[in-house]
Formats: structure tokens, C-alpha cells, sequence
């Protein structure tokens, strides 16, 4: 552990001299001391987290590792300057996220990538015991770890509304959201995807009708999310029109949900950059008895659709497909074949660190253990242990964060290597590689210094 007194020094020593940042430039930041920062910024007492988050952000800023807003870029491809000829990929890290985080960033490095997003969503923050502040922090340290340099896209992923009937958001839901809106930009996540698509009404006989609670409340909180935007940041915001396992989407409903977005937005603030929509994925896939996952069938040429429609209608950057990480390793590339600006992918790459073989066994059955006395009674009728596992087993990140920080340094490198070797397929597969040059020309992120007070809170 670090003394709160050495790192408030440190700090203090970073800020006033450009000597201290090309010391930590040529050494301290792709070490082991950088290892030992994050985990205090992530297992210290509530005064040496603020302190080494607030060292580890504003090394970044002198460094030119900045959160940054990909709002300018997407714009640009809404407006065909930049060509539909990758898919972004979105990526959420539920659990060991230094070492994932590392191992991306060691890809993102060596391939040149810049079209890039990292996220966690409402529910994700949750269940495994990630702030927004401390997965920021945990993200750009990997960043420096790795020598990482550039813009890094933070996204707040399904920022969602929970639904009490259709149409009818649960009471003092939208107040939740505006709270966590300000809890996210304050730690940098300068993208934003909000989802009150669990609100739309399909009792309702017209699409214009079934989407007014979503495009509404998606409206408001836009408007919210605005007002908290610091100098130079324009915040990338996205809406969505189709709740992840529900029907297929429609040019109907798109069309519906943007002219009633547009109509409450009336000119009065920048509105979205994208929209996410549902052509027959789900999270984390669709689990068989035996644990496996089973095959789906996705509607390209409806993606295909309502990305043209997106962009050639709307001026946005495209369409954004969720829940893809477990598709067939042969589907990828069609999602860039159908214009695709984004896609959402997370449990592919929780599979892979627990399924791993240098995944401790007796850990990973103390997860289960802990499923099995703690969430019984959300198992479904009929599931197989396989099944309930499978499903549930992201719950015990949270409750295992520590543990599984702690695994054998030599485990935790050889399964950064697997990691690494998958971002490295998924992001040749999705045309992303040697694209940094490109990302950089439109989005150069500015300096926002913080204080130590800003993460004591």
C-alpha cells in the first residue's frame, strides 16, 4: 500500500513540473509501480483512493491520456466525411478490469487503433462493484501502463429506465438517472448511451404512440446531460429504440422515435449521435442446458437499413447493435459489411478469463457457491446448473473483485495473452486496425484538471 502522504506529494510534484511527468514518461509509468497505484486507487482507505485517482488522472492529462468525447467523429461519419467501412467496437470489462484493460491496450497499441469505446453499464457499475470513478481510474492506468497515447472514449452504457408498466417508468426512475448522469460526466465518461426503450408501449396502436415515453424522457435527460458538459466537450450521447432480446426493429419505429426526439428537443441543445436497435441478439446469449451458447440469427439486412436510414435521414453516425460478443467468430465482419457504426460487447470476454485454464479452479467454485446461496431466487423453472451459472455468475465479481485482483501474477499474464489475441481477431475483424490517425484528425480531447477534493466524494 502506498502512504496517502507520499502519493498527496507526488501528485502535488506533478502538477507544478513538467521535470516530474518526463520522469514518469521514461520509467514509473510502465512499471509495477504504476500496479501498485491502481490497486490503491482501487483497495485503499477512502483517502488514498482520492489521492492516487487524482494522480493518476492528471498524469494523464500532461501526458495526453485524456477521457475524451467521440461525439466529432461520429458526426463526421453522419455527414459521410468519414467513411462506413469499420464498426466501432464497445466494450464493457466487468471483472479484473486492470488486466483485461491492459491487455486491450496492448492490442490498441501495436495495431494502431483509435475507433474504440470502453463502457460499463448501469447494472454492470452494480453487481460488480465499479464506480464510475474507479473504472475511469482503473482504464487510464492501464492506458499509461501500456504506453498507450490518444483519446480515450468512456462510455456510460444502458444508462436505462426501469419500466413499472408499459409506457410507465417506476417512481423516481428518470431522478436516478439524472444522479448517475452527473456521477458519470463528473468521472469522464464523456459518452453517454440512454435507454428508456424499456418504456415504449407496444399496447399502442401507432409507432409514434409506442414511442413517446422512450423519445420523451430520452429528451429530458439529453438535456440534463448537456447542461453538465465541461468546456470544450461536446458529449456523445445515443438513444434506443428497441429493447436487447425483444422484437426485431423497424424503419417505422426509428423514424417514429427521431422526429418526436427531435420535436421535444426543439433546437434548444445538441441532440444524439446514434441509435441503438435490436435485430435478434441478446445478452450474453441464449444459454442450452448443457452451458453452451446457442446459435442465433441476425438481421443483417435490417441493420443494413436502419444504419442507412440513420445516417442518410438523420444525420447520425449510424446504427448501434448490442449483445454481440458471443456470435460465431464468422459473423463479425458482416456487421461492417452492413454499416454498422457500433457494436456492444462484453461477455465474450468474461467467458474467456473464467473459463480460462489458469483461472483458479477452487475460485471460480467459490463464485458458484456463492451464486447458488445468494441468488436463488432469481434460477428460472427448469434451469440446469450449467444454465443458472452461466447466467448469473457475472454477479460475483463484485463480491469477488479483491480475489480475483489477487490471482498469480504469472495466471493473470498468460490470460492477458488470450485476451489480447481475441481483441486482436475482433478488431482486424471489424476494420478498426491503423485507424488512430483518422480518429485523431477530428477529436483532440482538452485538459481538464480536477482536484483532490473532486474524488473524495
Amino acid at each position: 500500500m502506498i502512504a496517502q502522504s507520499t502519493l498527496s506529494i507526488l501528485g502535488d510534484a506533478i502538477r507544478v513540473s513538467e521535470e516530474a511527468v518526463e520522469v514518469l514518461e521514461t520509467g514509473v509509468l510502465q512499471s509495477p509501480l504504476m500496479d501498485r497505484l491502481i490497486w490503491t486507487a482501487a483497495f485503499g482507505n477512502q483517502e488514498e483512493k482520492a489521492a492516487a485517482r487524482w494522480i493518476i488522472w492528471e498524469v494523464g492529462q500532461q501526458v495526453g491520456v485524456r477521457p475524451a468525447s467521440i461525439y466529432d467523429f461520429y458526426v463526421a461519419r453522419g455527414k459521410g466525411e468519414v467513411p462506413a467501412t469499420f464498426t466501432v467496437p464497445a466494450i464493457n470489462i466487468r471483472g479484473m478490469t486492470y488486466d483485461v484493460a491492459r491487455s486491450l491496450f496492448s492490442k490498441v497499441v501495436g495495431l494502431g487503433v483509435g475507433a474504440f469505446v470502453l463502457e460499463l453499464a448501469r447494472s454492470e457499475m452494480e453487481y460488480t462493484d465499479q464506480s464510475p470513478s474507479e473504472y475511469v481510474t482503473v482504464l487510464l492506468a492501464a492506458a499509461l501502463r501500456e504506453g498507450y497515447r490518444g483519446p480515450v472514449f468512456l462510455q456510460g452504457d444502458h444508462f436505462q429506465a426501469k419500466a413499472k408498466a408499459p409506457g410507465v417508468a417506476k417512481e423516481r426512475e428518470e431522478e436516478g438517472l439524472r444522479a448517475l448522469i452527473i456521477q458519470a460526466v463528473g468521472a469522464g465518461m464523456y459518452n453517454i448511451d440512454i435507454d428508456t426503450s424499456t418504456l415504449v408501449d407496444l399496447t399502442k396502436e401507432k409507432a409514434s404512440d409506442q414511442q413517446r415515453p422512450n423519445f420523451s424522457m430520452c429528451a429530458g435527460l439529453s438535456e440534463h446531460a448537456r447542461s453538465l458538459e465541461p468546456m470544450g466537450i461536446t458529449i456523445s450521447l445515443g438513444g434506443e429504440i428497441g429493447e436487447v432480446g425483444g422484437h426485431n426493429s423497424t424503419e417505422e419505429e426509428l423514424s417514429a422515435f427521431m422526429e418526436g426526439y427531435e420535436g421535444a428537443r426543439g433546437g434548444r441543445f445538441v441532440g444524439l449521435s446514434k441509435l441503438s436497435v435490436q435485430t435478434g441478439t441478446s445478452h450474453g446469449g441464449v444459454v442450452l442446458p448443457d452451458g453452451t451458447i446457442e446459435q442465433v440469427a441476425v438481421d443483417f439486412e435490417t441493420l443494413k437499413r436502419l444504419s442507412k436510414l440513420a445516417r442518410e435521414e438523420y444525420s447520425l453516425a449510424g446504427a448501434v447493435q448490442h449483445g454481440a460478443s458471443t456470435l460465431p467468430n464468422e459473423l463479425f465482419g458482416k456487421f461492417v459489411e452492413a454499416g454498422t457504426l457500433e457494436i456492444h460487447l462484453s461477455t465474450g470476454f468474461q467467458n474467456l478469463t473464467l473459463d480460462h485454464p489458469r483461472f483458479p479452479a477452487e475460485l471460480l467454485e467459490k463464485m458458484y457457491t456463492w451464486v447458488d446461496e445468494n441468488l436463488s431466487g432469481e434460477r428460472k423453472d427448469g434451469q440446469t446448473d450449467e444454465q443458472f451459472h452461466y447466467k448469473l455468475r457475472k454477479k460475483a465479481w463484485g463480491p469477488f473483485k479483491k480475489e480475483c485482483w489477487s490471482i498469480d501474477k504469472d495466471a493473470r499474464a498468460d490470460m492477458r495473452g488470450s485476451l489480447a489475441e481475441r481483441f486482436g481477431f475482433l478488431f482486424e475483424q471489424l476494420r478498426v486496425l491503423n485507424t488512430k490517425g483518422l480518429v485523431e484528425s477530428y477529436v483532440v480531447p482538452p485538459v481538464v484538471h480536477r482536484k483532490l477534493s473532486d474524488f473524495s466524494q
